[in-house]
């Protein structure tokens, strides 16, 4: 498989027979990997081509610079406030990089420092081991923009950490700190900071000298409770991308780039 031809991923292998395949997200600008129009088409297909190479046993995912993902550019939200096209293509990358993670038939760690936000988030919560340094900061930040949480809220964030608590943190936007994700369930470890990647590598290396075909069944088994979310995630997906075409994402994205509270109407 040749994967020179993502731009906003950086994909090497290591581990046991190179057959660890570890996927950093670029960061924009030395800062934070964000989601541009590329950003996330590459996050979406590259699932799919990890699914396909015989060579690749597991998959790391990790970001770049001073976090893990920085979620969308804006640039892009503002398109497709604009485009219908645009919102339409992005609904559709949307939903194929849920079923993309769940559906790909190699294990998935992920490692998370600083925030974790957007379109990275998805990926990172959805792995099947998502690892998250102590002083991370998860935010599902949808509400916030003025939109629906969708992507990958509904369909996993009330199996991990409960109703309540899913209803807390996507209703309010507020930050959950790696630590505290750890203790309510929304990730499987929390360790230092110093010691996320070599965590997460351990993992890797661990599931890729297991038996495959095992480890590989085992995750398509566990995965159909979130195949079973399926409407619930598809319900959520339709009116955050409704949101897209209302006033309040307008308010939520100037928000944004003046940097103040958002003040939406009624």
């Amino acid at each position: 498989m040749d994967y020179s031809r993502y731009r906003t991923l950086a994909i090497t292998r290591r581990g046991p027979s190179d057959s660890v395949l570890d996927i950093q997200m670029r960061a924009t600008n030395g800062k934070l990997p964000t989601a541009g129009h590329e950003g996330h088409r590459e996050l979406t297909e590259v699932w799919r081509d990890v699914s396909a190479d015989d060579s690749v046993r597991v998959a790391v995912l990790r970001g770049e610079g001073q976090g893990f993902s920085g979620g969308g550019d804006l640039s892009l939200v503002q398109d497709m406030t604009q485009d219908f096209e645009v919102r339409s293509r992005v609904w559709r990358e949307a939903r194929d990089l849920v079923y993309n993670v769940i559906n790909c038939d190699k294990p998935i760690v992920s490692a998370m420092h600083g925030p974790a936000v957007g379109a990275g988030l998805v990926a990172g919560l959805l792995a099947d081991i998502p690892i998250a340094a102590k002083t991370a900061r998860i935010v599902d930040g949808h509400t916030r923009l003025g939109v629906a949480a969708g992507d990958h809220a509904a369909i996993v964030w009330p199996l991990l950490c409960g109703l309540a608590k899913a209803k807390y943190y996507l209703m309010l936007c507020e930050p959950v700190s790696g630590e505290e994700a750890e203790r309510i369930g929304l990730v499987a470890l929390a360790v230092d900071d110093d010691k996320l990647l070599d965590k997460a590598y351990e993992v890797a290396d661990k599931l890729a000298q297991g038996s495959q075909s095992a480890i590989r069944w085992t995750k398509y088994s566990l995965n159909n409770w979130l195949r079973q979310a399926g409407p619930a995630f598809d319900t959520s997906l339709a009116l955050e991308f409704m949101g897209f075409a209302g006033p309040d994402v307008r308010e939520g994205v100037a928000s944004l780039r003046d940097r103040r509270a958002p003040k939406f109407g009624g």
